[in-house]
């Protein structure tokens, strides 16, 4: 079955990692209840390969931050679409999110995260 994704990938400082990793697994159950089939969010470990351009070097991510890596699986595009506006007017979102885009800590910045959608090209499981 294909499915439509939101991926994105950001820098968080490593001395919040945790901080970002709690909120992160509320805001996977509240994207959940409003539509999302599944979320997934990774910490970079292997992050080079010759001859390319690496996510830290693309973000320009500093020494002392950690790469996360993530998407959000839905069943088309218009439940994404749908889930997006709930998810946004959903109170409990502002309540996690705002502390961690506070200038004065910046566990979060928006504008350094890379974000789309993207819709199936191949797709092959091994079930």
């Amino acid at each position: 079955m294909a499915n439509y994704i939101d991926g994105f990938v950001l820098p968080v400082p490593r001395n919040h990692l945790d901080e970002y990793k709690r909120v992160s697994e509320t805001v996977a159950d509240i994207w959940k209840e409003h539509g999302a089939l599944a979320y997934f969010e990774y910490v970079g470990e292997d992050l080079k390969l010759e001859g390319t351009r690496s996510f830290p070097e693309f973000l320009n991510a500093k020494e002392n931050e950690a790469i996360v890596f993530g998407w959000v699986v839905f069943n088309s595009r218009e439940t994404r679409d749908l889930a997006n506006k709930r998810v946004a007017a959903d109170p409990r979102m502002k309540g996690l999110i705002e502390p961690l885009t506070d200038p004065s800590r910046m566990v979060f910045d928006a504008k350094r995260m890379v974000f789309g959608g993207f819709r199936t090209l191949v797709q092959s499981n091994n079930s």
